[in-house]
């Protein structure tokens, strides 16, 4: 609508079954009274720790053009708004109601690593050929999946939902809200080994991603050891059409050359047998990767690969997830790699990649500060200490540790690569700080709980934060 509208009082009360309050018109849909913005429509939701009806009244000041909520005596006395059984099913329903009346080509993101910035290239990539609307942040769980369908706009040509798990069913439940067109599936890998049984179970459930699907085209990474059992996986589903990308010379979607460039990365590739160079506004082997699933997606919706490439020169690392951030030193400056939103075996490998082809200064040396990977299983001591070679091979000079696990890592390491070890983010950053010099290359990595985002806030801190910005 071209007001802007995305939900007006009697379609709300048409997709949840609740009883309006008032007659009105919402431009968004927000579940956060802390970040309203004018015009949305504000969904209490509550939570283990919070009642989202207790703050309905405070999203209205804030601008919320009404509420849902639970609970009649949440609303202010004349204040527009809806009144469900459930707010957290309600909010299911209405990003139902927003996906059937979208004529937008929806794509699907899920895998082990790599989900929100596939999710990232796949905005940017569709958005150079038509309106289209994707998840912010990690919105990919049972609250974030129906927000973002709710969210979407009744014009856009595209959709991206990223789709998230860490047990059994969890994908099946929201690729049935979702029903892509397109279905990628970045990688399968070690992750949430405390809830399944062996990584094939890790690949079934990924693989529940096609449950949604309608015919439709599945995207698999061809370099992974689970493609044959997730394109037999795809096929039992009715899939209609399997696309393959990676390095392996039987994929379709094929990276034939990969370097790096002043933080960027140069990539060249083949697209269904023809040629396609671009660059990447990030820097990392597995970023080309994963932007060869995201222009695959775009060829199978028919779209313009060619100009699809060209917009991945804007892409950049998502805060937590490799952003790059030059500090003023001492007598100089340092380069942080704040990658500490998560963690798995295959995400730290990456990381310890593109830490070892970083630039230091003169004198200046690699040193990497890691915590827990968690949710790892009976595998996890193995997992942790297992991270030796690959951190012997990259060239990183240094390595902190923070928590339980990580310490098998630091009795894994050899003697002249061990920084200090510390029980928490808060306890290993002072001695971070004090440890580092001019020149020197910083990664930063660790599952979300291990909180190693305070270990950034700390190196932000002690020196100036300047985000590097590189001609492109």
């Amino acid at each position: 609508m071209t007001d802007g509208t995305v939900w007006t009082s009697a379609d709300v009360a048409a997709a949840t079954g609740g009883r309006a309050v008032g007659r009105w018109a919402t431009t968004g849909v927000s579940i956060d009274s802390r970040a309203i913005d004018p015009g949305d429509l504000f969904v209490a939701l509550q939570g283990e720790r919070s009642d989202g009806n207790a703050y309905a009244g405070d999203a209205l000041r804030r601008g919320a053009a009404a509420a849902m909520v639970s609970r009649a005596d949440a609303l202010p006395k004349t204040a527009p708004g809806i009144v469900v059984y459930d707010t957290q099913r309600a909010l299911e329903d209405l990003g139902r109601a927003g996906r059937a009346r979208s004529s937008a080509k929806v794509v699907a993101v899920t895998g082990s690593v790599g989900k929100t910035g596939t999710k990232e290239m796949l905005g940017l990539a569709l958005g150079a050929l038509g309106p289209t609307a994707y998840s912010v942040r990690s919105f990919n769980n049972h609250i974030g999946v129906p927000l973002t369908l709710a969210r979407l706009p009744k014009d856009c040509a595209f959709a991206v939902c990223e789709i998230g798990m860490n047990h059994p069913g969890e994908i099946d439940a929201l690729t049935r809200q979702v029903r892509p067109h397109v279905a990628i599936i970045t990688t399968v890998e070690p992750a949430h080994l405390a809830f399944f049984p062996s990584v094939e179970a890790i690949a079934d459930a990924k693989a529940e991603i096609f449950h949604g699907m309608a015919g439709g085209t599945a995207i698999l990474n061809r370099d992974n050891a689970h493609f044959d059992r997730l394109a037999a996986a795809a096929r039992a589903s009715g899939v209609s059409r399997i696309i393959a990308f990676g390095a392996d010379e039987r994929a379709d979607v094929r990276l034939t050359s990969y370097e790096t460039e002043a933080g960027r990365s140069l990539v060249e590739a083949t697209v269904a047998g023809k040629a396609v160079a671009y660059a990447l506004g990030v820097e990392g082997r597995h970023w080309a990767m994963n932007s060869l699933a995201a222009l695959a997606a775009v060829d199978a919706l028919g779209g313009s690969v060619e100009a699809a490439s060209r917009a991945l020169v804007k892409m950049t690392a998502p805060k937590g997830r490799g952003a790059r951030h030059r500090l003023d030193w001492t007598d100089g400056t340092l380069l942080l790699i704040d990658d500490s939103y998560n963690a798995s075996p295959a995400a730290m490998r990456a990381a310890f990649t593109v830490l070892g082809a970083a630039e230091v200064g003169e004198g200046g040396r690699r040193i990497a500060a890691l915590g827990d990977m968690r949710e790892l299983g009976a595998t996890s001591a193995d997992l942790h200490a297992g991270l030796a070679e690959a951190i012997i091979a990259a060239g990183i000079d240094l390595v902190f540790t923070v928590g339980p696990e990580m310490e098998n890592l630091h009795a894994a390491l050899p003697a002249e690569r061990r920084g200090s070890h510390a029980e928490t983010a808060e306890a290993l950053a002072p001695v971070l700080v004090e440890s580092l010099r001019a020149g020197d290359a910083v990664l930063v990595k660790g599952s979300l709980t291990t909180r190693m985002g305070a270990v950034v806030e700390a190196l932000q801190k002690a020196g100036r934060k300047e985000p590097c910005r590189h001609a492109l």
